[in-house]
């Protein structure tokens, strides 16, 4: 009797279990499909990632969107074209064509108020050490941008700062995580270095080399990296005051003061490097996104002119990157994409190097190299964004498409 009872639970359980595993399939379905889609008038809505998933109650060549005009509409995708899945909307457009770079560019950025990247403490005139700072409850990472009446926009700002305060409590306005928040601090005498002192280190700018992905000469945009520019010690993505990007050159080792590329190995990432061959700006920055740079260009830029891939036309498989490891010119290199996600709109794929050119040269992919374009059946798909430090070989992509919608924006707004 109780082996007969445990076997009729055991048999209810397995049915439950049946029962949820379509819905619980239909929501991992729904999280992977895209929200929006882009398609040519007259092109035929088509997702070769999820081959079962067509607009709903149509079939065959012709669907919801193949032949409406410029617009964006509503579309409901199925399984078959009759289970209902996810509504999305289904934006009609003239494909867009861009110069394709794969060149390095410098990055001149300035922060929106001045950046803490370490503390010192401070010998107090009693004798003890002392943190005005680590006191006041601030941390490595936070935005000050305002101490007592004097706004902090560089370093030179927060010792001006210091120096008005004359050891009197003072209302410091700094950011943590995009909060604006709000403490006191009082400055402390530092006899040694004969000034006003709050224990923290601050940073207002900073540089560095990255690779831009395209140009749109129509509209006077560029678009690059793929990912923020960061703080070195902090990780924190600067807050944009003012940036520009200026012409560079990658170094090739033993013939110029800076070393050219380190390879990469498994979990130590390798690095290009450069030198800025000009201080003039080819560009400013207008948008440091989680995405990518984004800006208004200032000249000219030579490349291959190509259309951009809407998302749902990447594929698996073969491809190419455009990548400069030495010099100012790019060079073609085979890569393939092993995955591709919607999911997540910062690593859309997995891309993997097998030019044993590249490999011999760089260990794969390095950093200075996020930005490279990748192509796809003469289109460009993506742009690399950043490399897995436990396999150098491989990285992570973003779809084209995502940048090209942050660089309308920035088009957008300029007008």
């Amino acid at each position: 009797m109780k082996r007969r009872n445990r076997a009729y639970r055991l048999l209810r359980l397995t049915a439950v279990y049946l029962l949820l595993l379509p819905f619980l399939l239909l929501g991992w379905l729904y999280s992977r499909l895209p929200d929006r889609v882009y398609l040519e008038p007259g092109q035929t809505l088509l997702l070769p990632r999820f081959g079962w998933v067509e607009p709903m109650g149509l079939h065959g060549s012709q669907n919801a969107a193949s032949t409406r005009v410029v617009g964006s509409y509503q579309t409901t995708l199925s399984l078959g074209g009759w289970l209902p899945i996810k509504n999305i909307r289904t934006v009609v457009t003239e494909r867009t064509q861009v110069t394709v770079c794969g060149t390095p560019f410098g990055v001149k950025m300035f922060s929106e108020g001045a950046l803490i990247v370490g503390f010192s403490d401070i010998d107090s005139p009693g004798g003890s050490t002392v943190n005005p700072a680590k006191a006041a409850g601030l941390r490595l990472g936070d935005r000050v941008i305002r101490i007592g009446q004097i706004r902090t926009e560089n370093n030179d700002a927060v010792k001006e700062a210091l120096e008005a305060a004359r050891g009197s409590a003072a209302e410091v306005i700094y950011v943590r995580s995009g909060e604006q928040r709000s403490t006191t601090l009082t400055p402390v005498w530092d006899a040694a270095a004969a000034q006003w002192r709050a224990g923290m280190w601050v940073r207002d700018s900073s540089a560095g080399v990255g690779t831009l992905t395209f140009v749109d000469p129509e509209k006077g945009v560029f678009a690059g990296l793929g990912h923020p520019i960061s703080d070195g010690d902090t990780g924190e993505s600067i807050a944009l005051r003012s940036g520009e990007i200026v012409p560079c050159e990658i170094c090739i080792r033993d013939r110029c003061e800076i070393t050219g590329c380190s390879m990469g190995t498994v979990g130590s990432p390798g690095e290009l490097k450069g030198k800025f061959l000009s201080a003039h700006a080819i560009g400013s920055i207008r948008i440091n996104g989680e995405n990518g740079v984004y800006g208004t260009t200032r000249t000219g830029f030579s490349g291959q002119t190509m259309p951009v891939a809407f998302a749902q036309e990447v594929e698996t498989g073969d491809a190419q990157i455009l990548a400069t490891v030495a010099g100012e010119t790019p060079r073609t290199y085979h890569v393939r994409i092993e995955k591709i996600s919607d999911a997540d709109p910062r690593r859309n794929m997995v891309v993997r190097v097998v030019d044993k050119a590249l490999l011999s040269r760089t260990g794969g992919i390095v950093q200075g190299m996020s930005g490279s374009p990748i192509l796809q059946n003469g289109r460009l798909v993506g742009a690399v964004t950043h490399v897995l430090v436990n396999d150098p070989t491989r990285g992570y992509g973003i779809f084209a498409q995502t940048m090209l919608e942050q660089a309308e924006q920035v088009a957008t707004a300029e007008k």
